[in-house]
């Protein structure tokens, strides 16, 4: 009997079980931080807004650098 079947079945049954004991965990433990949740989204606000000016950032700094090297830029 070939073994790959047996070794990739196992590993999809041990990475699924994982994940659903970790996910039923997470559930479990959103109930109890429910409180908590009120305080974290005003700091997730202000990182995503700094994500988003970084890379707008980026995506000018990109373009400067492109049109100095003498890169074709425009859309056709």
């Amino acid at each position: 009997m070939d073994w790959t079947p047996i070794v990739f079945g196992t590993f999809k049954v041990l990475v699924f079980g994982t994940g659903v004991f970790f996910a039923i965990k997470w559930h479990y433990d959103q109930g109890k931080k429910e409180k908590e949740m009120r305080a974290v989204l005003p700091a997730l606000g202000k990182v995503a807004a700094v994500f988003m000016l970084s890379l707008l950032g980026l995506l000018l700094f990109t373009y400067v650098l492109g049109r100095k090297l003498g890169l074709d830029l425009t859309f056709p």
